[in-house]
């Protein structure tokens, strides 16, 4: 995709997506994007803080909380983010882990595999590549149990790529090699954050553009760009960043953004039904 010039951002976002986003917006029961119980977290990658991990274990109840890893998203079983994840937990505080792992969808369709997801209260989904999660998870059991732990009120970590999966539109989906930001093949995730697309690694990676080019063919989005150590923690609606790094909100839908860009760092807060910041910079 080509990264537009600013003077074609503001003619898609003031003519093409303003009224039917504000129509959405009447008919969305709050939350409009976070989940209705539980904990979305959302991290860009890299080595994340300790204090990181340890929000995560908290908000699923502490040390003795059942935790399930998931490493799919690596290349192989041992991959270095799923096993960095692990310590890192385990540092944290974490005395109950355990993995849950397939490259089969027959068997992440199975009642015996996601048993210890029944029991679970946090989830983290390490990092890799999309693809590998949604081609074995999504619309399966492991799919629908991953929902009922928000359901109860538990929570649900990704990195990297396992947080562009939590997303209900997924972006970077490609097999290796592909260098395509959306896959037309694979441009559904998980959907625990409603209408949204998740980048991540932002500015390590020089991708500050790549999501303007999305919300210019799907303007009804709400595009998060994470930054490398930095995590966006959802409740219901509203979401916080967490790290020392930034979060770029981009909204076609505000007809008084030239630019469809924000940015929020360590302490700031969002609302991501109304579209708008509700403490910046933690002040």
């Amino acid at each position: 995709m080509r990264t537009p010039g600013v003077r074609r951002f503001a003619v898609v976002a003031l003519l093409a997506t303003v009224a039917s986003a504000e129509a959405a917006a009447q008919v969305c029961q709050r939350p409009c994007v976070g989940p209705r119980r539980g904990a979305v977290l959302a991290a860009g990658g890299g080595d994340l803080g300790a204090d990181i991990y340890r929000r995560f274990l908290a908000l699923a109840g502490g040390p003795d909380a059942r935790i399930v890893l998931i490493p799919t998203a690596g290349a192989e079983d041992g991959s270095h983010d799923a096993w960095a994840a692990l310590e890192a937990l385990r540092d944290a505080g974490a005395r109950r882990i355990e993995v849950v792992h397939t490259r089969n969808r027959n068997v992440a369709d199975l009642e015996g595999f996601v048993g210890p997801l029944r029991d679970a209260s946090g989830v983290w989904i390490s990092g890799g590549r999309q693809h590998r999660l949604v081609d074995v998870y999504l619309n399966t059991r492991t799919h629908r149990e991953l929902q009922a732990v928000l359901d109860r009120g538990g929570v649900i970590g990704g990195n990297s790529a396992g947080a562009s999966a939590l997303a209900s539109t997924l972006i970077r989906g490609g097999d290796e090699g592909d260098p395509s930001v959306m896959d037309n093949e694979r441009s559904e995730g998980f959907g625990f954050l409603r209408g949204v697309a998740i980048d991540q690694h932002l500015h390590a990676r020089g991708r500050e553009n790549d999501l303007i080019a999305v919300l210019l063919e799907r303007p009804e989005l709400l595009g998060l760009g994470i930054d490398e150590k930095t995590a966006l923690l959802v409740t219901g609606d509203l979401a916080s960043v967490l790290g020392p790094g930034r979060v770029a909100i981009y909204d076609m839908t505000d007809p008084l953004a030239l630019i469809p860009l924000r940015y929020l760092s360590h302490g700031s807060v969002y609302d991501l039904g109304a579209r708008q910041v509700i403490l910046a910079d933690g002040g």
